[in-house]
Parts: structure tokens; C-alpha cells; sequence
């Protein structure tokens, strides 16, 4: 590349390994924020700065956002305004040696911080169609030289291109990502209107189901990813027959074989998907019926044996059925929930996730405190209506 053609091979050996440990450390970073903060120190350790800032154009708000320049929290200004906002415009980099005496120069950032601005350099970021995205800003030149150089301004263009290259394609992931969470909701709604329930009840166990997950100390990825897989426990009662899945009183042995199929009916609907995070909740759909005991269905899994998100998940399933209010029974009270899971624990239900229920009680059962809060007697004849 040009940019590189002007660097010395002192200076040419220190941007490869630069960028060499930035390309390393992008591949295995999945958080926008956190591949933000990367490139901004790329940016300014390529150019020895002070700081430097990744401004992004917000096209819905018409501002240049930065939540990585360093040492200062988010800060947003009008897509025009200083020098990230000329070189927005006008797709121009900027080598400044005195900011202040340059008209251009938008002295609000310093005052809300209280830092002094003096030499400044700019480039412009362009997406994979030539439009300018964003803006990187280097501020105060460190060491012998007091203002950027050209060649400071060839290794910025340079962190440019591939912080450029990062960003869409992280943004293409988090759309599919966000694509298949919306898509999960959706089928996981679907189910829930097809059997009647309360409407809440998948958010509550999404909800619990990450925080016992959280609680046990997986690791952050694992967490997210049973929170997003567990709304999809019960999409096979969208294959149950309205006559079995809507039945106000007790199923005959017949109508249970038949009710008990939904978990491998989800299954079976999920796991040949092309996207990881639908197999996996394929996984929660077929495993959540099991019981630590191995008592449970479709397939009488005992302890290990079944996948932990469907051990976490039958947990958060069942408080939801016991706490909430059903057609067929008004909820439990508190103090008659915990005591089945307590009874339960190392029967229908692993014993440490018992432990950690119990441990984090009030933080995982708040849901249901505001809920009944929130309600009245019509709120739960209405609830009950629904499945009349």
C-alpha cells in the first residue's frame, strides 16, 4: 500500500506489529463497543497521540458520536461542527499544528472536560461504497516532534481502512444476530398464543433463565445465549391439536402422550437450522422436560446427561408456571414456590441450580413480587379469560 511505502523500516516494523495484534485481537471480539476501544488504541499508538477518538456518524441524528475517546465518556456534536465534522464533509484529512487558531475548531469538547487541545490530525473512515462513515481524530503529538507528520497521517489513513473493514462487517453480524433474537421472539410469541398462556411468560423465562446462568458462572457468551434460546422452550405446541393444548381440565393418559411430544416436536423444528443460536435452543426445546432424576421426557436424560441450558431452563419454566396465574389455578404463594424447588433439588432439579435459586432468591423472584403488585383480582380473572 502507498501509505506504507512512505514509512522507514523502523517505522514500517512497529505499524505491522500494530496492526498484526489488532487483526489478532478483532477476530476473537464480538462487542461492538469493545472493537471500538481497540481501534481507537490502535489509532493512537500508531500516531504516538495523547488520545485518540473513532467518531461514527449517526445518520438518524445527524451527529458524530464517540464513546472511546480516551479518558471521557460518550460525547455527541452536529455532523458539521469542528474538525471531525470538515472532515465528514468533505472526505479531507486534517494535519492541525495550533487547534486554537484555527477557526475550524470546536472548543466545546474541551470545555466540558477541561483538557487542552493543541496539535490535531484527521481522517476519514469510508465504508465499502465510498461514503465517509466516520472519522478518526488524533490528539497531541507524544514525543520529540510537538505536532503530527505526514507520515502520522499516512499510518492514521492506514488504521482506517481496516477499522473501516471491522466496523461492517461487525455490523453486519450484530444485524443478523439482532435478526435472529427478533426471529426467536416471534416464534416464541407464536407459541404462546397458540397455548393461551400469559402473554409475559417467555420474557420471565428468558429473564430467569440468564440470571441463574449469570448466577452459576458461565461465562458471558454462554449467558446471552441461553437468555435467547430459552423463549424458544415450547414452539412444538404450535404442532399440539387446539382439542389437547387447550383443554381447561386433566388430560387423559392418551392427551399427555400427545401434549409431551412439543418438546421434540421444538426440537426437530430447530435443530437443522443454519444458525448456530437456533440449534441451540433446539437444544433447550428437546431437553427442557427432564427431570435430574430421570423421571422427566422425551427421552428420561438422568443428572449430566441432560444439556445444562435445559436443566437451567426446566427451572425457570417451572417457577413461571408455579408463581403465575393460570386458567386452572391462581398463583402460589412465594413462600410455597421455593419450598417445592427446595423439595425437589437432586429430584426434578439439579441441586447447585436449586442452590443458586435459593442463594440469589430475591433478586430472580422480584419479577413476580411486581407483578402481583402491579395487579388486581380483574387483572387475573382477565388472565384466566384468556384460556376459557
Amino acid at each position: 500500500m502507498q501509505e506504507m511505502e512512505e514509512l522507514n523500516t523502523k517505522d514500517y516494523r512497529r505499524v505491522l506489529n500494530l496492526l498484526f495484534g489488532f487483526m489478532k485481537d478483532a477476530a476473537g471480539e464480538h462487542q461492538m463497543n469493545n472493537l471500538l476501544v481497540l481501534m481507537a488504541n490502535l489509532g493512537r499508538d500508531m500516531v504516538l497521540a495523547d488520545r485518540c477518538s473513532l467518531w461514527l456518524f449517526d445518520e438518524d441524528s445527524q451527529e458524530l458520536w464517540t464513546k472511546v475517546a480516551h479518558g471521557v465518556n460518550e460525547l455527541r456534536i452536529p455532523m458539521d461542527k469542528g474538525f471531525v465534522g470538515y472532515t465528514l464533509n468533505s472526505g479531507k484529512p486534517l494535519l492541525i499544528e495550533n487547534a486554537y487558531q484555527d477557526n475550524r475548531f470546536d472548543p466545546s469538547s474541551d470545555e466540558k472536560t477541561g483538557y487542552h487541545t493543541a496539535s490535531v490530525l484527521t481522517v476519514p473512515m469510508f465504508d465499502s461504497k465510498g461514503k465517509v462513515m466516520g472519522v478518526f481524530q488524533a490528539i497531541n503529538k507524544q514525543g520529540d516532534s510537538p505536532v503530527f507528520s505526514q507520515s502520522d497521517l499516512d499510518c492514521l489513513n492506514l488504521t482506517a481502512v481496516y477499522s473501516a473493514n471491522t466496523i461492517e462487517s461487525a455490523k453486519l453480524t450484530h444485524e443478523l444476530e439482532e435478526t435472529q433474537r427478533e426471529i426467536i421472539h416471534i416464534l416464541g410469541d407464536v407459541s404462546e398464543y397458540r397455548s393461551q398462556e400469559t402473554g409475559d411468560h417467555i420474557q420471565r423465562v428468558a429473564e430467569i433463565s440468564g440470571k441463574i446462568a449469570m448466577y452459576l458462572g458461565l461465562p458471558p457468551e454462554e449467558v446471552n445465549q441461553i437468555r435467547l434460546a430459552a423463549p424458544m422452550h415450547d414452539l412444538g405446541k404450535v404442532c399440539i391439536p387446539d382439542a389437547v393444548l387447550n383443554k381447561p381440565g386433566r388430560l387423559t393418559d392418551e392427551e399427555f402422550i400427545i401434549m409431551r411430544s412439543h418438546a421434540e416436536l421444538g426440537e426437530s423444528m430447530l435443530r437443522s437450522s443454519n444458525r448456530k443460536l437456533l440449534r441451540f435452543a433446539a437444544v433447550v426445546a428437546g431437553s427442557h422436560h427432564e427431570r435430574y432424576d430421570g423421571k422427566g421426557y422425551p427421552r428420561g436424560l438422568k443428572g449430566d446427561e441432560i444439556p445444562l441450558a435445559g436443566r437451567i431452563c426446566a427451572v425457570a419454566d417451572v417457577m413461571d408456571a408455579l408463581a403465575s396465574p393460570r386458567c386452572y389455578k391462581e398463583p402460589w404463594s412465594e413462600e410455597k414456590v421455593k419450598a417445592e424447588f427446595i423439595k425437589q433439588r437432586n429430584c426434578q432439579f439439579e441441586g447447585r441450580i436449586v442452590d443458586v435459586l435459593i442463594e440469589h432468591w430475591d433478586d430472580i423472584y422480584k419479577c413476580y413480587r411486581e407483578m402481583m403488585e402491579n395487579q388486581d383480582d380483574s387483572w387475573i380473572a382477565r388472565e384466566a379469560s384468556i384460556r376459557a
